[in-house]
Order: structure tokens, then sequence, then C-alpha cells
């Protein structure tokens, strides 16, 4: 178990943000059957076929599997925390790229030390002179061959979930934030208690530098960045992923009364959304899903609440009443 101290400072500095790299470092262990797929399968099933056709042409995509994913030690230059809320692809891998091959090769080295011998091969390709630009190229295949295509939806997912537990994290204070955050974590008097299987007996403290919050749609536990050369980050699994690929259902009734398309909708906004996100998730453009929008809230069933630059909606007492009627 790790022990990370905070003070009140810690609250206002802590933000969430999402990371379309990480992801994709998650979707690989998924798809190379290293964790498995739950609500993910049909997705897994459906690329699993390309995925092995990028091995075959990319072989540090197999090689970065003994140094990511592990229970253990692994390495950070691969995807290495986000410095914004909503950093590119583009800009991510481009991170990666600058990283120093002096300072991949040991990180590289330390994981293999702790880890079971692997094949020469991999060792030669994970210590040569060109494994952050190898390891580079395979991920952004990665990404732009499979993720890329499901990317608006698992963004969708990932954004709700950081508009509820930043709402709580801000309105309510660490317990309320931490909450249902993972069985792994739990907030006891002044410290952040989360049980980690590689880092036992150990403490840290946040200083009023905040922590990152990274929510995954692929991994179902908590991972963690707590070396001094990263901002200290938790990974955790993101709410409503059980529900991913899977429209909410909307009543038969409903859907009779004011159409499919504005039932799903109201069915969606159990949980707040934007426009585009309710776009995404429903496989909609956004233009359509603003009409529909616009319709339920006319009608009262909905309201909405400026946030930032983007409007966030959420049922009415009345869309409440009516879909569960």
């Amino acid at each position: 178990m790790v022990t990370i101290e905070v003070v009140p400072q810690d609250v206002m500095a802590s933000r969430f943000a999402i990371s379309p790299l990480i992801e994709t470092m998650h979707a690989q262990w998924v798809l190379a059957g290293r964790y498995r797929a739950g609500a993910h399968e049909p997705w897994a099933a459906r690329w699993r076929e390309t995925y092995r056709r990028l091995e075959e042409e990319l072989p540090a995509l197999r090689a970065a599997m003994a140094i990511t994913g592990n229970p253990g030690s692994n390495v950070d230059f691969v995807a290495p925390p986000p410095t914004a809320v909503d950093v590119p692809f583009e800009a991510e891998i481009a991170a990666v790229r600058a990283t120093p091959v002096s300072r991949a090769h040991a990180e590289i080295e330390q994981v293999l030390a702790e880890r079971p011998p692997v094949p020469g091969w991999v060792r030669e390709l994970l210590l040569g002179p060109d494994v952050v630009t190898l390891v580079a190229r395979a991920y952004e295949a990665l990404w732009t061959e499979i993720l890329v295509h499901d990317w608006p939806r698992l963004r969708a997912v990932l954004q709700r979930d950081v508009a509820y537990r930043a709402g709580r994290l801000a309105a309510y204070g660490w317990q309320a934030a931490l909450d249902d955050l993972s069985p792994q974590v739990r907030w006891r008097g002044g410290r952040i208690e989360v049980k980690l299987r590689s880092m036992h007996g150990q403490e840290r403290r946040l200083g009023g530098r905040g922590l990152l919050f990274l929510p995954s749609a692929f991994m179902d536990s908590v991972g963690a960045y707590l070396e001094e050369d990263w901002p200290y980050a938790l990974v955790y699994p993101a709410r409503g992923i059980a529900a991913y690929g899977q429209a909410r259902p909307a009543p038969e009734r409903l859907a009779a009364l004011i159409g499919r398309s504005r039932a799903r909708i109201l069915a969606e906004l159990a949980e707040p959304a934007t426009t585009t996100q309710l776009a995404a998730l429903l496989g909609q453009s956004v233009g359509t899903a603003g009409e529909h929008v616009a319709a339920l809230r006319g009608a009262g069933l909905i309201a909405g609440t400026r946030t930032g630059r983007s409007v966030v909606y959420a049922r009415t007492p009345l869309g409440d009443a009516l879909i569960g009627a």
C-alpha cells in the first residue's frame, strides 16, 4: 500500500486529464491478452486481427509488452502523464520521440533487471540506439489503425467521468471524489491510501502540487505514476465502461411517444453530458443531436448548465418522471 499525504492546497491544485496515448497503451494490453477485455470483448474481437498484423509488421509492439503492463516495474517514457487536460495524440507522441535514448535505456534496464529474462531479439531492440523511434512508430500505428476509429465515443465516456469526479472533488472534497473511485483507493484522515501490488509501505507527499487523475476506458484496476520526474498521478477505471458499446435502453413506449433518438438521449442523460458527447455516444452528427437536445429542452425534460465553454445537459424532475414511467 502507498500512502499519499495531502494538504488543503492540494484540492485546488489537483486536476483531471485524458490521455489518448495512455489509452492506446492500455488498449494494447487488452488486444494482446495481458488484461481481460470485459465490456470491450466485442471491440477486441473486431480489432484483434489488425493488431496481430501490426505486431508482425512492427516488432517493437511485441517488445514493448516486456516493459509495460507488468504487475511490478514498468517504464514511463512510453506514455508519460499528460501536461494538459485534453492533449492531442500527436503532441503526446512527439513528447515520446523527444525522450533522450540514454533515459529510455536507463528505464528499460531497470525494468529488465526486475523481470524474468526476455528473448534475445527483444533485449537487443529495447537496448538498441533506435528504441525510442521504433516504439513511438509502433504506438502511432496502433493509434491510427485501431484506436482513432473508436476514440470519439471513448473520449465522450472519459469526459463524462471527468466532469462527474472533478465536480465532486471541487464541491465536496477528497472523501466524495475518492469514495467510488476504486476498492483499491480510500481516504483516511488527510491521506490517500492506494493498494498497489508493486509498492508496499511507501509514502508520498503532494505538498500543494496536487494530484493528477487519469480515467481509463480499458483498465479495471488502479495504476500510478509516483516518480519524482513526473507529476504524481492515479490511473483509475472510468465510470460507465460496463455499458460501453451499448446505448442506455430507451423504454419502447417512450420511444413511440417522442421518437427513438430523443428517448435514447433522455436515457443517456442519467448522467450529464454535452451535445458533442451525446453525438459521440449515440453515433449521430452534432447537428442532429443538437436538434433533439433543443426539442427535449423546449419540452422541459432536460436543462443545460454552462461550464466554461460548454453547456452540460441533465434531466429535469419531469424528465426523470417520464423516463421512469
